[in-house]
């Protein structure tokens, strides 16, 4: 009998337990439905048992919600009644009262929470987050500040009162807490850049950039010990992308700390993408005057070669003796460091500036061949060269042997960009030659290429291709046009412009007219005939500016009245047109870059 009597006693404790669990989870499902009345049918009997903070908050909330306050203010203060806890009670009380327009009743309950905030940062994070919420951010300022008073572990609530500031729109007093939080931790380095960059965008608001360079410049001065507002500093002019002002504190970091140039070699790397030419040749230079035993040494060296053909080849109509200074200077390097296979590139780069802007490409080959000889190599150094090598037996006529060298690449890194890059290569000699159908094929590959460069030249060239060769009609204008382009790489330039202007005469009209005057403009552009060239973009603008190559002449038109003629107002009326006339194009982040920069704004 007493097994019997303790199995059915054992039943109806589990039947209960399943019924206050299915009471639960209907409370629930009412609540989350916002059908509230029908939730406090449960949760009025449920929190007689199951007071855990998701019932009460639920339970109060549901009270607010059908406007039972005196209910709602008995649960609360029942609960502050019974918790020892009490700050984060009294928030609940002053948000139901205010919510109830008893604004005066709140304030004083938000004073009583302040006043019974227990010591400890849990409790004091807590307290804050629930003023956050609430948006009485004053309040939740008086936790930190409290907290910040009574902790017993020294801890400050520098982060956590920077974030609230920022919140708060308070950004002076927010730059401020971030800057006592780095004195103390360091570390917190990465995580204060992100929240200065979504608080202040630096990049792009000059008064806020200026707020904290003042205040980055004066806590250098008052703790030079501290090199962690140097650093800060450095990320701050990165930010306006102002180099000059970072390397200036670069270099004074790296001579405090006698480090081994590391950080002016990347930021030399970051000046010369960004076409900041001087700043990355100086930085250089530093590391260079360092010594030769240093670490950077030859990195140093070869880097600031490839800063300074880029800095003579972005200006159009560069005087030739720039570029044979710059090849001796090559050379003397390279006599002095040595052909091995940590100085193949300066061999690479040497071949490329006496085959593509010096003619002499019998000096070009010899160099690359000797250069895939060298013992030790990197294997995508080796294909680099063979790619170099290939171009240069192409600029000569040598079609076939660029083709093999091309292909040897491709086949060696087929899921490679370098071997995508051999794939176009392959494809625009298959384009050169007449064969269009398989250059095709092969550029629907290359569109999907992890590389963008790639993947838009492909795209062009298949545009080129599929937009004026038809197998129903005769392909001699397209195979003409195809060989033109060929001379204009080859430099052959006046028998290139008579193949195009024999097209133009034997086909007038055809939809290669646009093409032909774009390549006859690259031509010019290339001779240094600045004018002759912005005629033919003008022509493209004024009679095909429907099609394809209209936002390509608008640029390039652009370019040369910024650049060339610096007519800066023209230029912007020009950018601004790309902006407006061609939303779609690839061009429109740089122009809208540029366009912003002539109209004086500053801008990432």
């Amino acid at each position: 009998m007493k097994l019997k009597l303790l199995g059915i006693l054992t039943l109806i404790f589990l039947a209960s337990g399943s019924f206050a669990q299915s009471d639960l989870e209907l409370a629930e499902y009412y609540f989350n439905n916002g059908e509230y009345e029908k939730a406090l049918l449960y949760y009025e009997s449920i929190y007689k048992t199951n007071r855990t903070e998701k019932v009460y908050s639920n339970y109060l909330n549901s009270l607010i919600a059908i406007g039972d306050f005196d209910e709602a203010e008995k649960v609360v203060k029942k609960k502050l009644k019974d918790n020892g806890n009490k700050a984060n009670v009294h928030v609940d009380l002053g948000e139901l009262y205010k919510k109830f327009d008893r604004q005066n009743d709140a304030e004083e309950e938000f004073g009583k929470a302040i006043k019974e905030l227990l010591p400890g940062r849990s409790n004091v994070t807590r307290l804050a987050n629930a003023f956050i919420q609430l948006g009485e951010y004053g309040y939740a300022k008086e936790a930190y500040l409290k907290g910040r008073r009574t902790a017993n572990d020294g801890y400050e609530f520098h982060y956590e009162m920077a974030n609230l500031q920022g919140m708060m729109g308070n950004l002076d007093e927010m730059v401020e807490s971030f800057m006592e939080l780095l004195l103390t931790a360091p570390n917190y380095i990465q995580t204060v850049q992100n929240s200065l960059n979504r608080n202040l965008n630096v990049a792009e608001n000059a008064e806020r950039g200026e707020m904290l360079r003042v205040k980055l410049l004066q806590r250098v001065q008052k703790y030079p010990e501290a090199t962690i507002y140097s650093e800060l500093l450095i990320w701050l002019f990165l930010q306006q992308k102002d180099f000059a002002s970072a390397m200036v504190q670069a270099r004074a970091l790296d001579k405090r700390l006698n480090e081994n140039g590391s950080r002016m070699i990347n930021l030399a790397q970051l000046a010369k993408s960004n076409a900041d030419y001087p700043t990355a040749r100086e930085a250089y230079n530093y590391v260079i005057d360092k010594g030769n035993f240093g670490e950077y040494y030859v990195t140093a060296r070869m880097e600031l070669l490839q800063v300074m053909l880029d800095e003579i080849t972005a200006r159009p109509g560069y005087p030739i003796d720039d570029i044979v200074d710059l090849e001796t200077t090559y050379e003397l390097t390279l006599d002095e460091l040595g052909m091995d296979a940590s100085t193949a590139i300066i061999v690479k780069e040497l071949a490329h500036i006496k085959g593509f802007y010096l003619g002499k490409t019998d000096e070009a080959i010899a160099l690359l061949y000797d250069a895939l000889e060298i013992p030790g190599m990197y294997s995508k150094i080796t294909a680099v060269i063979k790619l170099e090598l290939g171009d240069v037996l192409l600029l000569t006529g040598d079609i076939w042997e660029s083709s093999l060298l091309y292909s040897q690449v491709e086949l060696d890194f087929k899921e490679d960009v370098l071997g995508h890059e051999a794939k176009f290569r392959n494809a625009k000699i298959s384009y050169y030659t007449g064969d269009f159908e398989w250059a095709q094929s092969q550029l629907d590959v290359l569109k999907a290429s992890t590389s963008k460069l790639i993947s838009n030249d492909a795209i062009d060239l298949s545009l080129l291709i599929s937009d004026n060769f038809n197998m129903d009609t005769t392909i001699v204008p397209m195979l003409m046009f195809a060989q033109s382009d060929l001379l204009a790489y080859q430099n052959r330039v006046d028998e290139a412009l008579l193949k195009l202007d024999s097209i133009s005469t034997m086909w007038p009209g055809h939809s290669l007219s646009d093409d032909i005057l774009m390549l006859k403009s690259d031509i010019f552009y290339q001779r240094g005939d600045f004018a002759q060239s912005a005629v033919f973009l003008q022509t493209i603008m004024d009679l095909y500016f429907t099609d394809i190559l209209a936002d390509d002449a608008v640029f390039k038109l652009a370019e040369i009245n910024q650049f060339v003629y610096e007519d800066l107002e023209q230029a912007q009326l020009l950018y601004k047109q790309i902006l407006d006339d061609f939303p779609g194009s690839l061009y429109v982040v740089e122009a809208r870059k540029r366009y912003r920069e002539l109209r004086g704004d500053a801008i990432n």
